[in-house]
């Protein structure tokens, strides 16, 4: 019996190994990693680690710009910006509510479709809120400044290619 103690330690050790490697990969919230959020201020310490005492490698100073949230320490989230900059920032410098960022110059659509009639050009980095991303179709509608209309998914960070969001 002294001899299949090793084995069991083994097996049981790869069991546990396998099933929590199998989960999805979810922060300390039970919320999807990654996803999108938005700054809540426009004063966002971004620190190179989770916690005060690390010290602060830059300041955001524009509300509302989408960030991806890719790992969560405790109150922290670690996170990455458009320009692909990565550090932490407490979770309360930090909203639900989803953003998207403009990659390049465009046209903001007045229908869902791609030969729609363009309502207003957008400049690359102009933020605006994310309003729905229907299922089978590559635009979403956003809202920027006082204008509601469509932009194709690819020209947007803040939104994942295959994402629906309602």
């Amino acid at each position: 019996m002294v001899s299949d103690q090793p084995a069991f330690k083994m097996r049981f050790l790869f069991c546990l190994i396998f099933v929590l490697c199998s989960y999805q990969a979810q922060a300390q919230t039970g919320l999807p990693l990654p996803r999108f959020v938005s700054l809540r201020s426009d004063q966002v310490n971004l620190r190179t680690g989770p916690g005060f005492r690390y010290p602060v490698e830059w300041v955001y100073t524009k509300n509302d710009l989408p960030v991806e949230i890719t790992a969560e320490f405790e109150y922290w989230r670690r996170i990455k910006d458009a320009d692909g900059k990565e550090g932490w920032i407490y979770h309360s410098m930090l909203s639900g509510r989803r953003t998207v960022r403009l990659k390049k110059n465009g046209l903001l659509l007045r229908a869902a479709s791609q030969n729609a009639l363009p309502l207003a050009k957008v400049e690359k980095g102009v933020i605006g809120r994310l309003v729905s991303c229907p299922e089978n179709i590559d635009l979403c509608k956003v809202e920027i400044d006082d204008f509601q209309g469509w932009l194709p998914k690819n020209t947007l960070w803040g939104v994942y290619p295959d994402e629906v969001f309602e």
